[in-house]
Order: C-alpha cells, then structure tokens, then sequence
C-alpha cells in the first residue's frame, strides 16, 4: 500500500482594515474604558456598533455609552483554550447583553468552572492594563453581583481616534493529499513533473485533481509535461512577504508546461522583472534536495505564439 503523505501547514498573514466613523468609536472608547452602541430608529441600541440597519439597511452614526455591567444571554465552555484566545487557561465563551444595550456581545468569561457559569448571571468588563483601541482591549468579563453601573454618557467624541486595524489572520491545518495529488508529488520528488488526462476531453491536468474539472469524471491515466513552459499571466510583486527570502519586486507566473492543458504558478528568475512577458518561454531551475522547482527562468528559445496557449488565460 503507498504511503499515505500529509503535511502540516500554516497560512498566516496580517490583515489591515480602515475603520469607518461607528467603528472608529467604538474601538477608541474601548482604549478609554467606554463601551459605545449605536441607536437605531426605532430605539434599539446595537453593541457592538454596526454602520447600517441589519433591518432597515438605513445608515446609523447616533452613538450612544451603554454600562460595563451586563447579562449573560447564553455560553459554552471552552475545555482546551487555543493560542492567541483571551485567556491561557479554561473559561467560557459568552454572549453578554450589556445593560443599556439590546444585543449581546461575544467574548470570554473567567470562570472556575462549567457550574460556575449560567445564564441570566450577572458579569462586568475586566479591562486590559493597556489598551491600543481593539477588541482585546476587553480583557475578558467576570462575574459582578454589585449594582448597575450607569454609563457616562459619551457620544463618541474622542482625541487621537483610532482609524484602522491590524488583525494577524491564521489557519493551521494537516494538508493529505489524494492519490492524484500524491503521485504528481512523488514525480516532482524525481524532477518530472505529471498530471492525468481526462479519457473524455483528453485534456492533460498539472497539477492533477483526481476529476477533469470540465466532464466530471475520475481521471487516471498519468501524463508527463514540460520540463518547458510558456508565461501566459504574471504579475509583479513590489510587498515582501514574511519569512520569504526574495528580494522585491519578483515576478510570479502561470505557466502552461507543454502538453498540459492547465497552467500553473511560479517564479521568474534569471530576468529582469521589467522583462517578464506573456508568451516568454520558460525552464524550471531546481535546487538541491528540493522537492518543486525554486523557478523557472527564460529558455532563449522565440516566445510563444499568443494563438498557442490564449485558452489558458
């Protein structure tokens, strides 16, 4: 029986969002120790703050203060709490109605235990020693049997608003592929590169996915393309990305190796990114021990004719 192949990955990347004028207040009254809602027409007060009426679509910017002390409307218990969640030890996840507001707000309660939590408890905002103007500014709630917290009245109106957001966005998975997939690995491990033909459409899939996309049937029949190649898209890359050592701008690439009939993605070497062009012909250039091409680089044979590969833009 082959060997099952499986892998660990992590996509991860920093996600950057402007914030509008509902947004913008409500993360700066978070730094300040303020929890804002918005007020719709008909009187209702959402926290947190939305920009439009989920009933209505109608624009809401009426920011009103609601209390730090609120109720718990429903939970669950986190067992195994994950990296980068509110707290490092076991608590529980809730949705609390703050008082002077008429939606719940999602985040974690510090609790000893299940029992210790129930809904209808009473709880308060623990508020994070320092505060930048995010959602974590909310350490997490606690319980309070104390009396109702009146707000402050605070419309929004603060110095140094916050304006935009930095969120690190991650997924960490164990990737296996199929047999399809599997057997182009294996070939790439050898320096060929391999795909399936579709016994329907006769077209030649690389990478292959174990279906011809376009008849829906089970592709087996194994097909070896390239080395060579032709550019047929590209775009150039001015951002470096973390952790990766190319120096910017580089160019990335589909590439339709031929006798394939789906293109794939790689890098330009070897070239001047100014010089990369649809239609250049290409190689793939490996580096000891590697199991994929590190890029592919010009071959100096004539570019291709756009008529040759215009089907696989």
């Amino acid at each position: 029986m082959p060997e099952v192949l499986k892998a660990p990955l992590v996509v991860e990347f920093p996600f950057t969002r402007s914030l509008g004028p509902v947004q913008s207040a409500f993360l700066t009254g978070l730094r300040e120790r303020v929890v804002l809602g918005v007020r719709t027409s008909d009187g209702r007060t959402l926290v947190p703050p939305v920009e439009y009426d989920p009933v209505t679509a109608e624009e809401l910017r009426d920011l009103v203060e609601v209390a730090p002390t609120g109720t718990v409307t429903t939970w669950a218990w986190n067992h195994a709490p994950r990296r980068g969640q509110p707290l490092d030890r076991p608590f529980a996840w809730v949705l609390v109605r703050l008082d002077g507001a008429g939606t719940a707000l999602l985040h974690a309660l510090d609790a000893s235990g299940p029992d210790a939590v129930r809904t209808g408890m009473r709880v308060r905002i623990r508020w994070a020693a320092e505060r930048s103007g995010v959602i974590t500014d909310i350490a997490c709630f606690e319980t309070y049997d104390g009396d109702p917290v009146e707000p402050g009245g605070r419309d929004g109106e603060f110095e140094d608003a916050v304006t935009g957001i930095v969120v690190p966005a991650r997924l960490d998975y164990v990737y296996t592929p199929g047999r399809a997939q599997s057997a182009h690995i294996g070939a790439l491990s050898e320096r060929r590169t391999v795909g399936e033909r579709c016994p329907s459409c006769r077209k030649v899939y690389i990478p292959p996915r174990g279906a011809c996309p376009t008849c829906g049937v089970a592709t087996s029949e194994q097909v070896e393309a390239g080395p060579r190649g032709t550019v047929t898209t590209f775009c150039i890359v001015n951002i470096k990305a973390k952790n990766l050592d190319i120096e910017v701008p580089y160019v990335y690439a589909h590439i339709a190796l031929d006798g394939a009939d789906l293109a794939l993605h790689g890098r330009i070497g070897g070239i001047s990114y100014d010089q990369v062009r649809m239609g250049l012909r290409v190689e793939p250039v490996w580096t000891e021990g590697a199991r994929h091409p590190d890029h592919y680089r010009p071959t100096g044979e004539p570019d291709a004719d756009y008529e040759s590969y215009k089907e696989l833009l």
